[in-house]
């Protein structure tokens, strides 16, 4: 049967959470094109049936956190106050995670973090207030990168046309701003949260160490934004190279010649993101909403960007597994729910339509609704999705009653 993708062609679940193999891993978001080409998704060992993501879990189990502590402090005693500013970067927009990184770096270990902001493509509310919470009541100095409104808008609603990912231009700036930053103010330490072999990274990229090839490339024509090349946009929209760098990665020999240093704190600090929410709720005044978020069970994670929401829903088309999945998993993995309660909540909220700010995002675009929902069916992978006379169902669930099932 027809993958797109370059998915794997048998959906398999990990027998301890609920992900399945289809589940992507990080992939440089300037090389990607709608087959992701050289993409890789979540291994589950065919031995034990279990995802690397959960071995990573156990893992952690195993750890001698006071051991890593002293790596960490090893590392921070390297940089601590010897710069006339700033001794290192903490990316983030005021959520839990960057609020527990930032906070805990300044106030417990002595650092002086530059935070930096690549805002969210719309703000809600409560995003905004924990943003300014995280800022004046954490104590913290902030620089925020705003790009240039109608590029931003015309990345994301061609990233929606060509890839079905919302969130692509919220992503340019997670991965490929810090690393300007630092360069421009001369800082040799960039913070991020946890490793991403967490979520299902292959187990091999579980080490302090970021990876380069997700901020940098060898050649910048060779990019892509939207799924688009650079040449082709500065073309057909009018646009000058200016006019999209902001969105683009360092090239290699640039970053080469730069001292800096990419460490996951994650690494080195017990990561949960439970114990991170509360944290911060503590000590930067971080609020969750009043309601939970569509597609899952939670009310604190992933609550800055109205576009989120969609950002989950598509992820329910292309990959066949929306939040709930996603949140369940990593609660299986901190011991915090069951599986049966995960396939419960997944079975609840998994691919629920996130219509709370659907009409607004698709105006500020400038998208219809029926031509949203036509790319949706556009992009449904046929070994994941069976259209019926009910409309598209999936083939394959973690409770096993998809229609293949």
């Amino acid at each position: 049967m027809k993958t797109f993708y370059n998915l794997p062609k048998k959906i398999i679940f990990c027998k301890k959470c609920v992900m399945s193999n289809q589940r992507p891993s990080s992939y440089p978001e300037f090389k990607h094109t709608k087959n992701r080409e050289g993409a890789k998704y979540l291994n589950i060992d065919p031995k034990t049936g279990i995802c690397d993501a959960c071995k990573v879990s156990e893992n952690k189990k195993k750890i001698n956190w006071k051991s890593r502590e002293k790596e960490l402090l090893k590392l921070l005693d390297k940089h601590r106050g010897k710069y006339p500013d700033y001794d290192c970067i903490v990316p983030g927009s005021g959520g839990k995670d960057s609020g527990y990184a930032s906070h805990i770096l300044k106030y417990k270990y002595g650092m002086n973090p530059l935070t930096i902001t690549w805002p969210p493509i719309r703000y809600t509310a409560y995003g905004y207030n924990n943003f300014i919470n995280w800022i004046e009541k954490g104590g913290f100095d902030n620089l925020t990168i705003k790009p240039n409104g109608r590029v931003m808008k015309l990345l994301t609603k061609l990233s929606i046309i060509n890839l079905l990912h919302p969130f692509q231009t919220f992503v340019f700036g997670q991965k490929n701003l810090a690393p300007k930053i630092a360069k421009k103010f001369n800082i040799p330490l960039i913070f991020y949260g946890e490793n991403e072999a967490e979520y299902g990274n292959p187990l091999a990229d579980n080490n302090s160490v970021m990876k380069s090839s997700y901020f940098m490339i060898e050649n910048i024509k060779k990019s892509y934004l939207a799924g688009v090349s650079i040449d082709k946009l500065i073309k057909k929209y009018n646009l000058s190279y200016q006019d999209l760098s902001v969105f683009l990665p360092l090239e290699k020999n640039e970053l080469k010649k730069l001292d800096i240093e990419f460490r996951y704190l994650g690494y080195y600090l017990k990561w949960i993101p439970q114990e991170s929410y509360y944290y911060a709720v503590e000590n930067t005044g971080f609020k969750a909403r009043p309601f939970r978020t569509q597609g899952t069970y939670s009310k604190y994670t992933g609550i800055d960007d109205k576009i989120d929401d969609l950002h989950y829903y598509t992820t329910y088309i292309k990959f066949g597994y929306g939040r709930a999945s996603h949140d369940a998993s990593q609660e299986i993995r901190n011991d915090h729910i069951d599986r049966k309660e995960a396939l419960s909540l997944v079975k609840k909220f998994d691919g629920e339509f996130p219509d709370r700010y659907f009409d607004e995002t698709l105006d500020y675009l400038g998208l219809s609704s029926a031509k949203f929902h036509e790319l949706c069916d556009k992009f449904r992978s046929p070994h994941i999705w069976k259209k019926t006379s009910n409309g598209f169902l999936l083939r394959h669930t973690a409770n096993k009653d998809g229609t293949d099932d």
